[in-house]
């Protein structure tokens, strides 16, 4: 079980938010709230969350109790893009500049490439991997769509062709032992 987190200021403008530790808007705690009822259908035996108060206090809302804070589950690091929508950073370097193939710059934090968040995506699953039942996994909208091409095991790049809403669940499974979206950007 994928949660991304729910609305934020940032998230409702378009501003990249990677680890600028924002609140949630009282929107995006309602949209957390209204998540309780469909993961109480699940046998959710351990929940992890990113160390950000966003995806917290989504799992607090949504009726989950997080088992272990892992910082592997932040959200991609982009560097001097911090804050920033890519309308601006469009603007600003004169191009079709996408995140996804273009990458971040340094800024007051390294910035992350595509494969390093791809890196702790795959922690996060080797770390998961030996639990019974079913994992939640708290967390944000970039990096989770790059853990979930990972989970595929297609290229990490693959994760630009998914979208993932604030306040949605996605759903990983397997079909016999190919690894398989079960359901996607589910909103309550």
């Amino acid at each position: 079980m994928l949660v991304r987190h729910g609305a934020t200021e940032w998230s409702e403008s378009g501003q990249h938010t990677g680890l600028t530790d924002l609140p949630l808007l009282p929107a995006g705690e309602e949209g957390a709230r209204a998540l309780a009822p469909l993961l109480a259908r699940f046998n959710i035996t351990h929940v992890r969350s990113s160390p950000l108060q966003r995806a917290r206090r989504t799992a607090e809302l949504a009726g989950l109790e997080v088992d272990r804070v892992d910082p592997d589950l932040v959200e991609w690091d982009y560097g001097a893009y911090e804050g920033i929508s890519t309308a601006t950073v469009r603007e600003e370097t004169g191009t079709d500049w996408s995140v996804w193939r273009d990458g971040v710059r340094p800024g007051e934090t390294p910035g992350e490439t595509v494969e390093e968040v791809a890196a702790r995506a795959s922690r996060v699953l080797a770390k998961v991997a030996s639990y019974d039942g079913d994992v939640a996994l708290c967390g944000h909208g970039q990096s989770l769509r790059i853990l979930t091409a990972v989970f595929l095991r297609t290229e990490p790049r693959f994760g630009a062709h998914l979208t993932f809403e604030t306040g949605a669940v996605g759903i990983l499974g397997h079909h016999r032992e190919d690894p398989v979206i079960e359901g996607w950007n589910i909103l309550a």
